[in-house]
């Protein structure tokens, strides 16, 4: 690994620590090099406040030392005013004569131009040093800037042999336990590093569920519901939560019915990466889950298989590929796919 490397690799170490408060902001790390020696290093920490070039050049000490010293950050420094100041103007005013960069940012408002004015500032500029890794790490932020939609993972739990829930009659409500209640803490992990979870009709009426983190530190993501012709009773949540329909566009102080036409799931994806929704966990039931999976229109899959068989019920979305991981935790197995066609 070459120093540009080594260094680089800490910025994407920093950049992870802002997975679950930058929403919808990329993770960004970025660390002040001076005689192959690290002298500040910060990181994007929450979304409206301080990009990591400003907390790592803030970081150093002596500052006499910056016009010698080399800024490494893994995403193109903006050039543009947001909630913060752009990164490139203090990049420029703190003298630093080099900047190497992971990968150009694929925002719009970006795209090129940070790279392109630190250049015209006299600024020498290197790219691509672990670019691969650094779109990785920001997967979400580049889906939603490449492909106009948000990041998907669909998660489910089934049965071993193959059933995600019971049979019920139209009165049964409540959740059916298939995993083990250890693993939940694996489900809320993952609510954490998403920036909002969806469900669709039919298991808001059977289970309500809150969608919060509550068994691991995080933010609680935004909490959406499909419901193309607001069939639901939606009058006791007390959780703010956005309702995509298909009949009226409302606000009141928990709910945000957000219409959509025509009512499609691309359609729906694509309001949703307009309100700047970066990704989202489907924890919805068969027919949601079936449909993210039907049009090709998912990232990730992670699957917990329960220890236990139902027999009989309602059966789980079938794939035609083999998992890229497997794990087990405590009593369930854990599948994970990756979409190799996206």
């Amino acid at each position: 690994m070459s120093n540009h490397e080594r260094f680089m690799q800490r910025c994407l170490d920093l950049a992870s620590l802002g997975i679950r408060s930058v929403f919808p902001n990329p993770l960004v790390g970025a660390v002040v090099v001076h005689e192959d020696k690290i002298i500040g290093e910060g990181y994007h920490q929450k979304y409206g406040r301080e990009h990591a070039e400003v907390l790592a050049l803030n970081s150093v000490e002596n500052k006499d030392l910056l016009k010698n010293s080399t800024l490494y950050v893994s995403l193109e420094p903006c050039s543009h005013f947001g909630k913060t100041p752009p990164c490139a103007h203090l990049i420029i005013d703190s003298k630093i004569p080099k900047v190497v960069v992971a990968t150009i940012d694929p925002n719009p408002l970006v795209g090129g131009r940070g790279i392109n004015y630190l250049r015209e500032n006299n600024v020498e500029v290197i790219t691509d040093i672990l670019p691969s890794e650094a779109r990785t790490l920001n997967k979400r932020f580049f889906t939603l800037h490449q492909k106009k939609r948000p990041y998907i993972v669909l998660k489910w739990a089934q049965s071993k042999d193959g059933f995600i829930d019971i049979v019920r009659n139209n009165k049964e409500k409540g959740v059916f336990w298939i995993s083990s209640p250890e693993t939940q803490s694996i489900v809320h992990l993952w609510r954490s590093q998403e920036h909002a979870v969806l469900i669709g009709r039919k298991t808001f009426d059977i289970d309500n569920p809150l969608l919060t983190v509550r068994m691991v530190e995080g933010t609680n993501p935004i909490r959406i519901i499909i419901d193309q012709n607001i069939l639901s009773d939606y009058s006791k949540i007390s959780i703010n939560t956005l309702i995509i329909n298909s009949l009226k566009e409302e606000k009141s102080e928990f709910l945000d019915f957000i219409k959509v036409e025509p009512f499609n799931l691309e359609n729906i994806l694509n309001k949703l990466a307009e309100l700047q929704i970066t990704s989202v966990l489907v924890e919805g039931g068969s027919a949601t889950l079936n449909e993210f999976i039907k049009y090709n229109l998912w990232d990730e899959i992670r699957v917990i298989v329960g220890n236990k068989y139902l027999n009989n019920g309602l059966k789980s979305p079938k794939l035609s590929l083999l998992p890229n991981k497997t794990y087990t935790f405590s009593e369930d197995t854990i599948l994970e796919f990756i979409n190799p066609l996206v």
